[in-house]
């Protein structure tokens, strides 16, 4: 009989993992396999630079060994894929996987169930029906729809205060192109709808001229914005901008031309952006706190790692979702 219990508890002890809330033997190093979906993407880049950063500090504080093995998936979900294989073949407590195809997140979940690896997913948000079908995925970002209404209002407000601000030539109407992201990216379609309806409902008096896909790309952006003030010439007042890299893309058009007169608006407050806006060059942006969202992705991949209750000070959700907060940040706001 008590041979029979061992065995029960030799094979607990065998198929317990990580699951929310349930306590594991006490490690002293922890891997964590992170996949990038693309390593020169600006707000990326930042975020790695903080998660290293924050690493660091859990290692520190918990005296626990925080390894990385930050991969770039450059744009391949097949690559990525295939770097999740390798994470779990190295034997990582964790993933933190920052998805190429938001669509098409069930390979990766199917191999972390088989190993039994729990994930973090970041930035870029795997369907519902992907994210339910187990208890061991979360999911940290931005509220895309908050997102896009703070950077509306940036430009509801200071026409509020001062209309010739924004409608440049005093006529009326505030004539404005628009810059987005991926079509298959769920935060350039609630960006970009949300974004001019609080334009809409706060009373801007808005026409678009023409708007297209730059794919989060500056170059892309800044080709799009030549062709435009070509086509469109002294009419465009407005660049509302899915992305800050989209906007500086803009930006970089607006100058070739000599162009100083005009409102250029993006979203993400990347490094570059920020730049951008204290020179005056770039209007406002919306920002996420870079630090927290690192932090939290840090502190929840640790926890999954070691067996703990996720840190109450990180409220998920539904269990799941971890929305950073967000800030409108704009050029001499008083």
């Amino acid at each position: 009989m008590w041979k029979r219990a061992v065995i029960c508890m030799l094979l607990a002890a065998f198929l317990g993992g990580c699951t929310k809330g349930q306590k594991e033997e006490q490690k002293t190093e922890i891997r964590m396999g992170i996949s990038l979906y693309r390593g020169d993407d600006t707000f990326i880049n930042n975020i790695r630079s903080v998660l290293e950063t924050k690493a660091k500090d859990y290692e520190r504080e918990h005296g626990i060994k925080v390894i990385l093995d930050i991969q770039d998936a450059k744009g391949s979900q097949n690559t990525q894929n295939n770097q999740v294989e390798r994470f779990i073949s190295l034997g990582c407590d964790v993933l933190c996987i920052n998805p190429v195809d938001r669509m098409d997140a069930s390979v990766i979940i199917d191999k972390a169930m088989t190993a039994g690896v729990p994930v973090v997913f970041f930035n870029r948000q795997p369907v519902e029906e992907d994210m339910n079908r187990w208890d061991r995925l979360y999911y940290i970002g931005v509220d895309a729809k908050e997102t896009a209404v703070l950077q509306g209002q940036m430009v509801v407000n200071l026409y509020r205060k001062e209309p010739l601000a924004v409608d440049l030539n005093g006529d009326g109407v505030v004539n404005y192109v628009l810059l987005e992201g991926e079509t298959s990216h769920q935060d350039s379609l609630i960006r970009t709808e949300w974004s001019i309806q609080t334009l809409k409902d706060g009373g801007v008096p808005i026409e678009k001229i023409t708007g297209g896909i730059a794919n989060w790309e500056r170059s892309q952006a800044s080709a799009l914005m030549e062709q435009w003030l070509s086509e469109y010439p002294d009419t465009i007042e407005l660049v509302v901008s899915n992305n800050d890299d989209m906007a500086l893309g803009a930006i970089d058009a607006l100058e070739r031309e000599g162009i100083r007169e005009m409102n250029v608006i993006g979203i993400d407050g990347t490094t570059p952006g920020l730049e951008a806006l204290e020179s005056g060059k770039l209007l406002g942006t919306v920002s996420a706190n870079k630090e927290l969202y690192a932090s939290v992705i840090v502190e929840l991949a640790a926890s999954c790692a070691m067996g703990e209750v996720l840190p109450k000070e990180y409220p998920l959700e539904d269990g799941t979702y971890y929305w950073a907060p967000q800030e409108i940040l704009i050029h001499n706001a008083e």
